[in-house]
């Protein structure tokens, strides 16, 4: 290994005290390779296997653990206990060369699909129209009543007691990317008058609270809680980094493990208000104060990429997302001093595919994800 690299290989320590052997995590990835019913597939687990086994924390794709909530096909099911036989083979082939496997756990709220949900219904904390994943249409939303609220709550919580049976390391909290946790925080998305409106971290808090509870019921000590949120939204009004800056006072409050911000560009700036034109993970870092790790992520496809995230210390950990889809050889080429020869472009005429699921394989020959092209 070229020495300049090293401190990528440094252990990191989770504030519950687990340690990791590395400072690479697997971004959670919309892999759309699950059964029709969110049961688990085989080329799902070959995938899994492939990008988790030379990271220190692997996160598997959103979850969803009701299924009003489900905002994909092909999405993962923690809703039942008959899913815990095949989460169970996910967490086996995640941990296999010593990651810690994490579940993640989530709720599409106002972005479900009508056509993937009971009743082709979808529900957000306010009325809305809005155009989600692969949708050639937008759908109408309605308002997600105070009962649901709280079976949602609780089955958060329920989904964290199948990841503890199924073997999983921990479980990380969606709580980013317009999902149902972040919509209860945005303005733009949350107009109630109700508690859960009048306090728009309210819903948020209790879900950490109900996913804790199953932890102290269902798990031990090092079982991982981690949290996942997008720090600024382009609607006006929208999330801001003000607001995030009270999201995270809240957050370092609570017993959890990591905090993961979603980016698109780990290194983007600040769109506007008092902080405009300052890089988003230097002024979270600085929130956080080193009362929990922060996992960052966004647009990371070569070595140097990495290593410039770890070394500017404004995080302790460098999620990898699109470039795994590319190559999940990409740590160990860095660990054999091969970096130069890591895959950093996508070329849809490699017969290998890149070892994906066919499904994610056309998602990324369709431009669904941007990629550096060949």
């Amino acid at each position: 290994m070229n020495k300049k690299y090293e401190t990528l290989f440094e252990k990191v320590t989770l504030k519950n005290g687990v340690e990791l052997k590395n400072k690479f995590a697997l971004g959670p990835m919309t892999h759309i390779s699950s059964h029709d019913d969110g049961t688990i597939s085989e080329a799902e687990l070959e995938y899994m296997r492939l990008r988790s086994k030379d990271v220190g924390l692997s996160i598997s794709a959103a979850s969803n653990v009701t299924d009003l909530g489900k905002a994909f096909p092909g999405q993962p099911s923690v809703v039942r206990d008959t899913d815990i036989e095949g989460l169970t083979r996910l967490a086996d082939v995640m941990k296999e060369n010593g990651a810690k496997a994490i579940l993640q756990i989530h709720h599409g709220g106002a972005q479900a699909i009508p056509r993937l949900t009971p009743g082709s219904d979808s529900a957000g904390p306010s009325p809305i129209t809005i155009q989600s994943f692969d949708e050639t249409e937008p759908h109408d939303v309605r308002e997600i009543t105070e009962e649901e609220v709280h079976e949602t709550i609780k089955a958060f919580g329920k989904a964290t007691r199948r990841a503890a049976e199924a073997g999983f390391d921990g479980v990380e909290i969606h709580g980013a990317n317009r999902y149902l946790i972040h919509q209860f925080v945005s303005p733009h998305f949350n107009k109630r008058t109700d508690e859960w409106g009048k306090d728009p971290y309210k819903f948020a808090m209790e879900v950490i609270d109900a996913v804790t509870k199953a932890k102290e019921q269902h798990a031990n000590d090092d079982f991982i809680i981690g949290y996942r949120f997008s720090p600024e939204e382009k609607e006006s009004p929208g999330i801001t980094m003000e607001i995030t800056e009270e999201l995270i006072g809240k957050l370092i409050e609570k017993p959890l493990d990591y905090l993961h911000v979603s980016l698109s560009e780990v290194h983007s700036k600040t769109r506007e208000g008092k902080y405009a034109d300052t890089e988003r993970v230097e002024l979270i870092h600085k929130w956080i104060g080193g009362h929990i790790p922060l996992v960052g992520v966004g647009s990371v496809f070569t070595a140097d990429q990495a290593l410039r995230a770890i070394e500017e210390g404004n995080m302790e950990m460098i999620a990898l997302g699109r470039v795994m889809l590319l190559d999940y050889n990409f740590i160990s080429k860095i660990e054999e001093g091969r970096e130069d020869e890591i895959f950093e472009y996508f070329d849809r005429d490699r017969e290998d595919k890149y070892n994906l699921p066919e499904l994610l394989w056309k998602q990324l020959d369709n431009g669904v994800y941007p990629m550096p092209k060949k």
